[in-house]
């Protein structure tokens, strides 16, 4: 391993230029694309596609590292991918846009460049018919023929597994809130792995789970579906925060009142009779006493002031849902994710988050088991594995995102 700081090693990865950089402007509607291949390791590159008013290339190219530090974690060993498109997403003309730019990336995403959702573009209603219509067998054959340079029974075995796993209802009350609607893996799993991030954590550095306190940030799939493992665990939620408001409740809420609010939600918004106002929850939460912290809204939020209140709240690990939480200009480590990896436990987005990549590889493996018990076992055993690896170099309960940096970057540069 090198010499190098930690800090100093990813600053150069962060600078190295992207392998391909794929750029589209749309005539129709003055909309504009990226999508970034940060490099082709492996033969092929993977990342979601995502789409919001005022993207930009560097906020495309940043993803497309962070996915490529992910996969060092989830698999399988390829580069990391981003697509971005600068248009409003809830122009009429949206559907138009992800078809003309689809069409446009045809060629990488049948031979190197496997694809999803991310942020305001849905996986299973707009990118898999979508990419489909022009004749992929799905948003990741490019990831099946460069990566795996699988034949064509492996391929129709690979892409069976794909289509039948992500959009999977789930059955297992286990892995889903109750109630009548339906969820799928990909509404749940990063979530869970969020969640199950924690639960290792403490069960490799020490520490009793159940009775712990956890505030939330973000309702969204993650930051409501950790909320609720993290309930079944006995964890007491005692903060709420989105962007509409949010709740607090010292003592915690019960799992049945998490299990409600998740099911309430319109959209990724927290809906309840009782929601404090959003400057009046953003000036009490952060001085809760609660042993968990879990960002899982938009990225760079976390103020250093917010963190030292939680830290001098008594603080113990942070757990990334949203990637690159901390307000830092930063890639991956600036000065606020630096102060608070050597004052607790920051267990890193692509760790932490790590979930959906890994059910995109764990369906892409030979003879894998399509069922709610062994994708979410698969993501869980994953997660561990990764933290494992930590401990092994670092018993400490700080400088958790540091060393786990260590290991990512061994297997890249």
């Amino acid at each position: 391993m090198s010499e190098k700081p930690i800090l100093e090693r990813l600053k150069a990865f962060e600078n190295q230029a992207p392998e391909i950089v794929f750029e589209w402007n749309d005539a129709p509607t003055g909309a504009r694309g990226w999508a970034v291949l940060n490099s082709l390791r492996g033969g092929a590159a993977g990342g979601g596609t995502r789409m919001r008013k005022g993207l930009d290339r560097r906020e495309v190219e940043s993803l497309a590292k962070t996915m490529e530090i992910k996969f060092t974690v989830s698999g399988p060993a390829i580069g990391g991918a981003k697509s971005g498109i600068d248009f409003d997403p809830s122009d009429p003309r949206k559907d138009q846009v992800l078809k003309r730019w689809y069409k446009a990336l045809d060629p990488l995403l049948k031979n190197v460049y496997g694809t999803g959702g991310d942020l305001n573009v849905d996986e299973i209603h707009e990118v898999i018919p979508i990419t489909e219509s022009y004749g992929l067998w799905h948003p990741q054959e490019g990831i099946v023929n460069g990566h795996f340079q699988a034949n064509e029974p492996q391929k129709i075995r690979k892409i069976g597994q794909l289509r039948q796993g992500v959009s999977k209802v789930l059955e297992d009350p286990n892995f889903t809130p109750n109630g009548a609607k339906k969820y799928t893996v990909a509404d749940m799993i990063t979530g869970y792995g969020v969640a199950e991030a924690v639960k290792h954590y403490y069960s490799l550095w020490g520490g009793e789970l159940n009775q712990k306190r956890a505030v939330i940030q973000g309702w969204g799939n993650v930051g409501a579906a950790a909320a609720c493992f993290l309930a079944v665990e006995g964890v007491r939620i005692v903060g709420i925060i989105d962007r509409a408001g949010g709740l607090i409740r010292e003592e915690g809420f019960s799992l049945d009142e998490i299990r409600e609010l998740f099911l309430k939600r319109e959209g990724n918004q927290l809906i309840a009779a009782n929601l404090l106002s959003f400057e009046e929850v953003n000036q009490k939460i952060w001085d809760l006493k609660s042993e968990i912290f879990i960002p899982a809204a938009a990225s760079r939020l976390i103020r250093q002031e917010q963190v030292e209140r939680m830290v001098a709240a008594g603080l113990e690990v942070i757990s990334c849902g949203a990637n690159v939480p901390f307000a830092d200009p930063e890639i991956f480590f600036g000065p606020i994710g630096e102060w608070a990896d050597e004052r607790v436990a920051v267990i890193p987005d692509f760790i932490a988050n790590c979930g959906m990549a890994r059910v995109f590889a764990y369906l892409m493996s030979e003879g894998a088991e399509v069922t709610d018990q062994a994708i979410f076992t698969d993501v869980s055993d994953t997660i561990l594995k990764a933290l494992e690896h930590s401990h092994s170099k670092n018993q400490g309960k700080t400088k958790l995102s540091q060393t786990s940096y260590e290991i990512a970057l061994a297997q890249l540069m």
